[in-house]
């Protein structure tokens, strides 16, 4: 005690706030909760819950670092309880051979939610030659509980090898969910959606939308990097469109109180969360029940050992548990 007290006198100085460093997001309640338990809100994510409300957002496969790293986040989620989804499976249509960095069931378990990943180019392809056994197929291989779709189309049109997409992204994916029985998410890559474009999705029976919102990893924009051709300072501007992910929370908000139609069971907001902070913000201001996803926040600590990666996640559990016990969004 004669230590801790000294070494609150010797750190008082060192720690004054101002009216400035405030998060004006919260109320903070201090009289209202005791200590929080190990308990957090279980989030529906297709025919599975997440034991806490976060997810692993498509990231990378097909190289050696990206199986290694697919690993330790397949083993962070079984642990833990998250969801996870896949790096865009496309290589796989190819050849086998990267089949390890995907094949991962067996080591995130069979409870949490798993998804395989595919962008709009290639599903719109694969239907246009009446192909769906390779979708279904690939669900199959990687015993997955269903299918991303990664909407980019900013990011197609800057890739120098990028596909173009010749019908709108909502009737794709309108005819994939009739014809493939699997549970379908949604997703944009870096620029997020608009209020219109949300509300053609929420029309469809999907088992949920993330976000990939504006403000995280931009697709766009990493494209006109790879890029030597001399187009980057010609159409840079594209890669600043965007939304961010408060956006397109207060969108489905605005959507639902005007009564548009809500089929999809949950949202995934990702985009721009670099903490619990962020996520609990965002997914306690969403009228539908919400996880919040983060890519490359993990990808940073997956890169390292497993045990950089594991603390790191535990510290973020413990700060949700004291947001969810003392902090009201406001």
């Amino acid at each position: 005690m004669e230590q801790r007290k000294s070494d609150h006198i010797n750190l008082a100085l060192q720690t004054q706030t101002s009216g400035i460093e405030k998060d004006t997001r919260f109320a903070y309640e201090p009289m209202l909760h005791a200590h929080p338990s190990d308990e957090l809100p279980q989030i529906p994510i297709g025919n599975k819950k997440l034991r806490a409300p976060l997810w692993i957002s498509s990231m990378t496969g097909g190289t050696k670092m990206a199986g290694m790293i697919n690993r330790n986040l397949a083993t962070l989620a079984g642990e833990f309880g998250f969801g996870m989804g896949l790096g865009s499976c496309h290589v796989l249509l190819r050849n086998e051979k990267h089949l390890p960095d995907f094949d991962l069931r067996h080591i995130i378990g069979d409870d949490q939610p798993f998804y395989a990943n595919m962008g709009i180019a290639q599903i719109e392809q694969l239907l246009g030659k009446g192909d769906v056994k390779t979708i279904r197929d690939l669900v199959g291989l990687l015993k997955t509980d269903g299918l991303i779709v990664h909407v980019n189309p900013l990011q197609e049109w800057l890739q120098p090898e990028g596909d173009r997409i010749q019908h709108p992204p909502v009737e794709i994916i309108s005819e994939l969910v009739r014809q493939v029985d699997v549970p379908i998410i949604v997703k944009e890559v870096g620029q997020g959606m608009g209020k219109e474009s949300l509300r053609a999705l929420l029309d469809l029976p999907l088992a949920g939308i993330e976000f990939g919102a504006f403000g995280g990893t931009n697709f766009a924009k990493l494209e006109l990097l790879r890029d030597e051709s001399g187009r980057k300072g010609l159409l840079e501007p594209l890669s600043y469109i965007g939304e961010t992910a408060g956006d397109m929370t207060r969108h489905i908000n605005q959507l639902i109180d005007e009564g548009a139609s809500v089929k999809p069971q949950s949202l995934i907001i990702s985009g721009g969360i670099k903490n619990f902070l962020d996520g609990y913000h965002l997914i306690n201001t969403s009228q539908l029940p919400a996880a919040y996803g983060m890519a490359s926040t993990f990808l940073k600590y997956a890169r390292e050992d497993y045990q950089t990666l594991k603390r790191f996640t535990q510290g973020q559990l413990e700060g949700l548990k004291v947001a969810y016990a003392y902090l009201r969004v406001l």
